[in-house]
């Protein structure tokens, strides 16, 4: 971190001239198994992991908010008076999101946002963007972690992924539901996150994978992902009409014994997204029960079986997740399955620590036979969450 924390020092001063007031830092998340199950007020169970995304910010006297990323050129002004939700694009909608979003927060407690002062905010990061491992949430919740002391919001942290994901889902466009900001602002290293998204209630978990010597690999395939496009939008609505069509208000409502019945009512596609749900949801149950009692080498059948069920009940997989993942099988793994939103992006293996880079190995000679771009593999580890660093 301490690299990073230093680039985010000296770019804020390149961009702005003096030093920031102080740097935050928020870290992107693997998802180990539940996916899209959070909008459907469902259980995941993401871990936050090593990768981390700073903002070095400085209050303003004034009500200007100028954003700049080392990813992208040049900087973006905008007084805190102009922010419109439906205004805002590109890269800077994510960071100018959040401060509409935290206003709106605050407006709604009954608090004057009008009081508010502008703020200057430089964003490093050592996420890989586009790969399904929440580059977004980490911008958001170190943004809004940063924004949260110097406005003196007082928001707590499940407050803040609120704001998080109202900045995505309404700014951004993107209709994810709240897990990626949770696991940023609530991860604990070597533990999960097992996220209710009904109730909201957490609880960290541990992994024990250091003690069982084994890790995660997360095999970025370097193909296009992306939230706010018609795929994710898609397996949304038919959520919510499985939902409707059962008579639930959302399938939270339904477990495995609901399925014949959902057969018997449902067309063939929505029940296809409807039975991944429902059985995801058991999944992450099972997986974290078996944590509990027999530890991580027992829970590879159930992140096999999830990816199973996103590549032909919610067909969100593409052909270099799922070569991914049976290589990934094939070489040793303990367990593979895609990750994050779907149509590209990321495939993550639990594997033995002493056979990860065979794994790895095999999986980048795997994509070289098939005629695919080399994929960038790399381990993580279950990290802390969003935090002020200096």
């Amino acid at each position: 971190m301490t690299e990073l924390l230093q680039r985010g020092r000296d770019y804020f001063s390149s961009q702005f001239g003096t030093a920031p007031d102080g740097v935050w830092s928020a870290p992107g998340r693997v998802n180990l198994i539940g996916e899209h199950t959070d909008y459907n007020d469902g259980f995941a169970f993401p871990l936050a992991i090593d990768k981390r995304t700073a903002v070095a910010a400085r209050s303003r006297a004034d009500r200007m908010v100028r954003v700049a990323s080392s990813s992208f050129p040049g900087v973006v002004e905008l007084s805190l008076d102009d922010l419109d939700p439906d205004g805002l694009s590109g890269w800077a909608a994510y960071p100018l999101g959040v401060a509409w979003a935290m206003s709106e927060a605050l407006r709604q407690e009954g608090r004057d946002a009008g009081r508010l002062t502008g703020v200057d905010l430089a964003l490093s990061s050592d996420v890989p963007a586009g790969a399904g491992l929440s580059s977004s949430a980490a911008v958001e919740c170190s943004v809004a972690l940063a924004l949260n002391e110097l406005w003196g919001a007082g928001l707590d942290r499940q407050e803040l992924a609120r704001v998080g994901q109202l900045a995505e889902n309404r700014v951004v466009g993107a209709p994810t539901g709240i897990m990626d900001q949770s696991a940023s602002l609530l991860g604990e290293p070597d533990h999960g996150i097992l996220l209710d998204c009904q109730s909201l209630r957490t609880e960290a978990v541990p992994l024990g994978f250091s003690a069982a010597g084994v890790g995660l690999l997360v095999i970025d395939t370097r193909t296009s992902h992306s939230h706010a496009d018609g795929g994710y939008a898609s397996r949304r609505r038919s959520c919510e009409d499985g939902a409707r069509s059962l008579g639930v208000r959302s399938l939270r409502g339904l477990g495995p014994e609901d399925l014949p019945r959902a057969a018997s009512v449902l067309d063939a596609q929505t029940f296809r997204r409807v039975r991944h749900v429902v059985t995801e949801n058991q999944r992450v149950l099972d997986t974290v029960a078996m944590l509990r009692t027999s530890g991580p080498a027992a829970i590879g059948p159930f992140l096999n079986a999830s990816h199973v069920s996103m590549r032909d009940d919610f067909e969100i997989s593409t052909a270099e997740l799922d070569l991914a993942v049976s290589s990934a099988q094939e070489l040793g793994a303990i367990g593979s399955r895609m990750t994050g939103g779907g149509f590209g992006g990321a495939a993550i293996a639990l594997v033995r620590n002493d056979v990860a880079v065979r794994v790895a190995e095999g999986i980048v000679q795997a994509f070289a036979r098939a005629g695919f771009a080399a994929p960038h593999i790399f381990p993580v580890t279950a990290s802390a969450g969003a935090r002020r660093d200096c």
